[in-house]
């Protein structure tokens, strides 16, 4: 609610307090929904309890300055301002309701902590401050407070409401995702175990390949040997013809012989053709 009403220097800064408290007590109020922990909640709500304490101090202070300035306001300023003073009056006392709403459901009824205990050294009880408070506002002013607390609470409800929706929604995607996860899972398990088949398929035909080429390795080292073999035959043979250590291939005769008797038989035949 924004203040147009002329104030002091002293009213407008208490002013400026006061509604930063009610900012923070929004604040703290719509957080107390989503804290699950009940020590968590309790110490919010005794953060909420002490600033609520604050902000009644203030709202005393700003009627106490109200009060002596009045010779010096003309009256339509100061019903203004005392129209103000009620309207805090009115919100602090919609905050003190729904805190102990909050501390009835907590069930900290041996624990409560005391929004209007003005402390040992104080002077004035605080039963006292409360009836004054509540004096001062009308019947209308104490219905439409009532009337806030219970659009408040419906609103409250209604938060409770869409976590436990959001809530549930997300459980059922979260099952759904573990579903998903859970049959590609099995696939990969099923394609590992086909890699596993493959890379033994593969190791075996591996060895078999490796048996091979060692067999063919050995056979060609078998052939050279024999090739090498009958190369050194051959050379013994030509280079020393008449060794009969060294037994004639088959099929090969000592190349000496052959030509001398090739060339008998050519004389031969050219006498004979010349007689």
């Amino acid at each position: 609610m924004a203040s147009d009403v002329p104030m002091s220097p002293e009213l407008e800064q208490i002013d400026g307090e006061v509604q930063d408290i009610f900012r923070a007590l929004q604040n703290g109020f719509q957080k107390m929904d989503k804290i699950k922990d009940s020590s968590r909640q309790a110490k919010q709500l005794e953060d909420l309890t002490a600033k609520m304490k604050e902000c009644k101090r203030l709202i005393k202070e700003f009627d106490r300055i109200l009060k002596d300035e009045e010779s010096n306001n003309p009256p339509e300023v100061h019903k203004q301002l005392n129209d103000r003073k009620q309207y805090m009056i009115k919100e602090l006392n919609s905050y003190v309701t729904l805190r102990k709403t909050y501390q009835s459901s907590l069930g900290n009824n041996n624990k409560r902590v005391e929004l209007f205990d003005m402390g040992a050294g104080s002077s004035e009880p605080a039963a006292e401050d409360n009836i004054q408070i509540a004096s001062a506002m009308t019947n209308q002013q104490l219905m439409d407070a009532g009337r806030e607390q219970m659009t408040q609470t419906d609103q409250a409800i209604d938060r409770s409401k869409m976590v436990v929706a959001q809530t549930i929604e997300t459980g059922t995607q979260t099952a759904s995702a573990l579903s998903q996860q859970t049959e590609r899972m099995k696939r990969i398990g099923n394609e590992l175990d086909t890699v596993h088949f493959s890379l033994k398929k593969a190791s075996q035909l591996v060895k078999e390949i490796g048996r091979q080429v060692a067999t063919d390795k050995c056979i060609m080292a078998l052939l050279f040997l024999i090739v090498c073999g009958v190369i050194a035959i051959i050379v013994v043979k030509i280079v020393n013809p008449h060794n009969k250590n060294i037994r004639d291939i088959p099929g090969l005769a000592p190349p000496a012989q052959n030509f001398q008797i090739s060339n008998r038989r050519l004389l031969s035949v050219e006498i004979i053709r010349g007689l």
